[in-house]
């Protein structure tokens, strides 16, 4: 078993692999684990900030900003969750079972990230005992792979452009769930720079609505000539 699944308290691990839908089914559970998520998400975005920053001294933010993207968006997330066994460890309601949730990659890279959260909490709220995991996990991504990934993603395209040609701060997103079912729901996302609002997108999860979001931006910035 992958140490990341090594807990203390057995108790955040079992949370960390409950979803919603399995909760709905089983309503004597303690939680689901969207809170481990929210949590897990900051984690790993700050480890592989550091990460890179550590590793490539030559890289400039713009370049560490799109490379951290490439190493922390849904698929590769997906992939960690399936390297350290997490996919048929996770506790799912019956129907995201027969709609093929332990492949579903919006599931795996939720999951893992709440395991994150989990295991940061497990071990004292130390970030020293979880950053060698990842960081493993980080070593083992070619090169390439985050290198050609991280050139196609909206989101850094338009915070560059933000950042070169509007404020220094990047943009905001403003992300909610508005339908759709526990195993398939549905969510608006709307980008805004300071309060002007750039551009709207839906998506099966928060961050496939931000990028759609991002998309629209784009598209729009390039109808008025602007990009």
């Amino acid at each position: 078993m992958h140490k990341l699944l090594t807990f203390k308290d057995e108790r955040l691990l079992r949370q960390a692999l409950t979803h919603r839908s399995y909760m709905n089914e089983n309503p004597g559970e303690v939680g689901d684990n969207e809170r481990l998520e929210f949590l897990g998400d900051a984690i790993l975005n700050f480890i592989s900030g550091e990460y890179l920053y550590q590793h490539h001294p030559e890289m400039g933010e713009d370049e560490m900003t799109r490379r951290r993207a490439a190493l922390v968006d849904e698929k590769q997330l997906a992939k960690f969750a399936i390297e350290v066994g997490l996919d048929f460890r996770m506790r799912l309601g019956q129907g995201a079972i027969r709609d093929g949730g332990y492949q579903n990659p919006n599931l795996l890279s939720s999951t893992f990230e709440a395991v994150v959260g989990a295991y940061y909490l497990d071990h004292d709220r130390d970030i020293a005992a979880i950053r060698p995991l990842i960081e493993e996990l980080f070593d083992a991504v070619p090169a390439d792979v985050v290198a050609v990934r991280s050139y196609i993603d909206p989101k850094n395209q338009f915070q560059e452009w933000v950042q070169a040609n509007v404020v220094p701060t990047p943009p905001r997103y403003i992300t909610e769930k508005v339908g759709g079912t526990d195993h398939a729901p549905e969510f608006v996302s709307q980008v805004y720079v300071g309060d002007k609002l750039y551009g709207e997108g839906k998506g099966r999860n928060k961050k496939e609505a931000e990028k759609q979001a991002a998309e629209d931006a784009l598209t729009k910035l390039k109808k008025r000539g602007l990009l």
